[in-house]
């Protein structure tokens, strides 16, 4: 899954991609490189990030969606974003997949819209409020913790007919360094190998500020990382780096 950032204040590559024109040639950049899915986000939701509404995450997104769905037919596209009225416009657009960081707690009508639409849906652990999601929360067990919310909403969307569905444990909100250390270590025991797993490590500070380097200029030390994920069972990779996480990609199914 590559990221496509329509944001001006996103970490890394905030305002690069924010028009129709840079957003569809990043779009081709990434396919070419490897990519099976594009995640497209109208809104940052990096620390202190601008706060917008669903009418500006809609203003913001305007084309590209049906305009990369016009050039590349053949590539499926996530939409992230926690709001039921942006999720209905990108159905229209010609969305595949929801990526909603929230779990549903930010837009009370999300779970339903969902339904409605009948798109698989990234569901993630996130702290439950806007205001709070990157507030660090020590857990005694973070593995349990966020398996327990997992049950927990699984089982709600389920009960709502929505079938599809991939868990990401939600690394870069609202967790220590430690706790998601120790996911990455036990990355197999999520949602109880149930639903797949998604994993978006790429250019989280919680492995570029210990290291004490940028978040560009920790590659190597994120392959490792995905190389160690895709060994526990995860399915999905979010990142930036579309062409050498596909190379990982590629050694790990070589070797198995």
């Amino acid at each position: 899954m590559g990221i496509l950032n329509l944001t001006p204040d996103s970490f890394s590559d905030g305002g690069k991609f924010n028009t129709e024109k840079s957003a569809l040639e990043h779009a081709e950049k990434l396919l070419k490189e490897g990519a099976e899915i594009i995640d497209i986000g109208p809104q940052s939701t990096r620390p202190n990030a601008e706060f917008l509404s669903s009418e500006e995450e809609i203003k913001r997104i305007g084309n590209v969606i049906s305009q990369i769905k016009k050039e590349f037919p053949e590539v499926l596209i996530s939409l992230d974003t926690f709001y039921s009225e942006t999720v209905k416009f990108g159905f229209n657009e010609g969305i595949d997949i929801i990526n909603d960081i929230s779990g549903g707690q930010y837009d009370s009508k999300m779970f339903d819209t969902v339904a409605e639409t009948g798109l698989p849906y990234i569901l993630m652990h996130i702290n439950p409020s806007y205001e709070t999601m990157h507030d660090k929360i020590k857990l005694s067990d973070i593995t349990l913790e966020v398996n327990r919310y997992f049950a927990q909403k699984t089982t709600e969307l389920l009960q709502k007919g929505v079938k599809d569905i991939i868990l990401d444990p939600g690394f870069g909100f609202g967790k220590t360094v430690e706790d998601q250390m120790k996911m990455l270590d036990e990355v197999q025991y999520l949602g109880f190998r149930r639903f797949p797993v998604l994993i978006g490590i790429s250019r989280k500070s919680f492995i570029y500020k210990p290291l004490g380097k940028s978040p560009l200029d920790i590659n190597e030390e994120t392959q490792n990382l995905h190389r160690k994920v895709l060994e526990q069972g995860a399915k999905i990779l979010r990142v930036h780096e579309v062409a050498e996480a596909r190379e990982t990609l590629t050694q790990f199914l070589q070797k198995k």
